[in-house]
């Protein structure tokens, strides 16, 4: 056996060797330029703990974070026809719907799945910016649509989180159909008698704000989040005036009554629970930390409500 072989340079080597690492421990902050170790990002649900800055999240995680233990069914996406217009500007459009299915292990830019929040069941449908700017086409409007339906047929309140570009061009009028169809879907709903919650991400802009994302029964948005239909350097050059600070962020929203509540993503969770527990005329409930003796025995001996099947709760009544 030669030693120098099997011990020494198995050590030099290690001491010595290069070793590449990862680009992407470190985040930087895009409003204070601080670097935040990706761990602790993404424990904090990718909010900046100083800050408070809220990064992008991919649907899966936020569906993740959103249902209780991290467990939710998700919905088959539905088979549209692909590039149905044979679109091609600088690359054929197949060629970026496949980039864009490897870079997000989806199918499309929606994703709907039905699981609990605090014991609730409901129905969630995300948008995912990273799927071509979260735009809408033929694919995720179907998925949007299959939401609705879905809730409809199974009694279950529906909390959309809406994060997109627009319309996606490269389908055309195709894109611009899907705008209509999903309101006439969501008008089931609200027949339904079932609630319809809408959390506006950074960035909801474009068509999306014309339909859907609009006509929820409570709109809440993320901190900083910008939403609105035309960006605000179109209307800039439009109107040929400097537009106020912080326009169509989510603050300046919540000011003007475009929104109901700006929630941060780590309260969101419990937010939408309380919500949806007022909307469907449920009793509260008290985490077990802040609940008292008193109250508990209380709710002991209260009977339970009485529910009449024939006449589902209307949202807000």
């Amino acid at each position: 056996m030669n030693w120098i072989t099997s011990y020494v340079r198995p050590k030099i080597n290690s001491m010595l060797g290069r070793r590449d690492m990862p680009e992407n421990l470190w985040i930087k902050d895009p409003e204070t330029g601080e670097m935040v170790f990706h761990k602790d990002l993404e424990d904090n649900l990718w909010v900046i703990p100083s800050s408070g800055h809220h990064m992008k999240i991919s649907a899966r995680e936020r569906l993740k974070s959103f249902f209780d233990d991290g467990e939710y069914q998700a919905l088959e996406s539905p088979k549209v026809a692909v590039d149905p217009l044979k679109f091609r500007d600088e690359r054929r459009y197949t060629d970026r719907l496949r980039d864009a299915k490897a870079k997000t292990s989806m199918d499309d830019a929606v994703l709907s799945a039905v699981g609990r929040i605090e014991g609730l069941e409901l129905l969630a449908t995300v948008q995912d910016f990273a799927f071509m700017g979260g735009s809408l086409g033929m694919a995720a409007g179907e998925a949007i649509i299959k939401g609705f339906e879905t809730a409809v047929e199974r009694k279950l309140p529906l909390v959309l989180f809406a994060a997109s570009g627009g319309a996606r061009m490269q389908e055309g009028i195709l894109s611009l159909m899907q705008l209509p169809r999903t309101t006439v879907a969501l008008d089931r709903l609200k027949e339904a008698g079932l609630p319809y919650i809408v959390v506006l991400t950074n960035p909801t802009t474009g068509g999306v704000t014309a339909s859907y994302a609009m006509l929820g029964d409570v709109h809440i948005a993320e901190p900083g989040a910008l939403i609105g239909f035309a960006g605000p350097r179109v209307i800039e050059q439009t109107i040929r005036e400097k537009l106020p600070e912080g326009f169509q962020r989510a603050e300046y929203l919540k000011d003007h009554g475009m929104v109901d509540m700006v929630v941060s993503r780590l309260e969101m969770k419990e937010t939408i629970a309380r919500l949806l527990r007022i909307l469907l005329k449920e009793k509260a409930v008290l985490k077990p930390e802040t609940q008292t003796e008193e109250g508990k025995q209380e709710a002991e001996a209260l009977p339970a409500p009485a529910v009449d099947e024939a006449t589902p709760a209307q949202p807000g009544t």
